[in-house]
């Protein structure tokens, strides 16, 4: 036992003596270590806790954190939490490792002028025609052309919804928009949408809508079922109608610079996951959306049925307006019409 002490003793006096003449102690930060910390991924967006947006998004982290077997951590801020989409769109730019959701309209604003057709009023038939472009030649182009701009598109099969409009004079025909005051977003794809069918489009933040359909100064609004009904909009605007006016879907975007920063297996991870939670999200809407349109009856709201074809007649015209073709491919909607076979 004693020469076992001592043993001891003599080992632990050695190790004094190494280190007091400058032994190497344990590198900080070394490579294990630094390969051991996973990489984390912020996911910020406007919807709010418990819509179907947000629960596909946790959906998404689960998929992630499970099949990087620890290697990548998703932490999600709904609400705006991480900012704007423009802030969170800087940041990516700036190379912070941040993922937001976008679309073609937005797109077009960001240096890709093509893109911006997929918001175009009834160019969709069906969302079979949606998915069809999404993984053609020509969607793969201008993909390509957004990561110039240094954004990169990680998934793109994620059903925002069909967009309607809630008004407080019914709309049974194009013809019943003349005059009528219509909230939109605040893009040109957006606004001249509506001003081909004949409306007075208002660009406005949609927190700002509620009130202002109180006070008169707009007659109506256009989204998907579950934000005309969470915005509590049909409580001073009673008629819904149908138009599907545009089949919106959603794309997930990060920087390219974070996006190279990844390995190949990370990169494939971050892509299929996004995807598998697409189908998730799409599952769900569908259901909410039936769902929303019974609350929407239950609470007094009429529902119009329309005749779409009136519409998409309306609509033609825009695919033509000079705004547009100045800027677009020449020919494209015709392209894009045949890359949706």
């Amino acid at each position: 036992m004693k020469r076992k002490i001592a043993f001891l003793m003599v080992a632990i006096m050695m190790l004094s003596l190494l280190a007091a003449c400058g032994a190497p102690a344990a590198p900080q930060g070394d490579t294990a270590t630094e390969e051991a910390k996973p990489v984390v991924i912020q996911i910020g967006y406007e919807n709010n806790p418990g819509e179907p947006l947000d629960l596909a998004v946790n959906e998404w982290k689960r998929l992630v954190e499970e099949k990087s077997n620890g290697t990548m951590k998703v932490e999600v801020f709904p609400s705006s939490q991480l900012g704007s989409k423009n802030d969170i769109i800087d940041q990516m730019l700036a190379g912070d490792s941040v993922i937001t959701l976008a679309d073609g309209a937005f797109y077009a604003d960001r240096g890709v002028p093509d893109f911006g057709i997929v918001f175009g009023p009834y160019l969709f038939e069906t969302w079979e025609d949606a998915w069809n472009l999404t993984k053609s030649d020509w969607y793969a182009d201008q993909s390509a052309k957004l990561e110039e701009q240094g954004l990169k598109i990680l998934t793109s099969n994620w059903m925002y919804g069909d967009r309607h409009t809630l008004t407080k004079k019914p709309v049974r025909t194009p013809a019943d928009l003349k005059g009528m005051k219509i909230r939109v977003p605040n893009n040109t794809i957006q606004i001249k949408g509506f001003e081909v069918l004949g409306a007075t489009p208002t660009p406005m933040a949609l927190g700002e809508v509620y009130t202002s359909l109180q006070q008169g100064t707009i007659d109506g609004l256009e989204n998907p079922l579950p934000v005309l009904y969470n915005g509590k909009f049909h409580e001073v605007a009673k008629y819904l109608t149908l138009d599907a006016h545009v089949k919106n879907f959603t794309t997930w975007i990060c920087g390219t610079e974070f996006f190279n920063s990844l390995t190949p297996e990370q990169q494939q991870i971050l892509i299929e996951s996004g995807n598998e939670a697409g189908i998730y999200n799409n599952e769900v809407q569908e259901k909410v959306m039936a769902e929303t349109l019974e609350k929407f009856k239950a609470e007094g709201v009429e529902i119009i049925e329309v005749n779409q074809d009136e519409f998409k007649k309306a609509a033609e015209s825009f695919y033509s307006l000079p705004v547009f073709t100045s800027q677009w491919s020449e020919g494209l909607y015709e392209t894009v019409k045949e890359n949706m076979k």
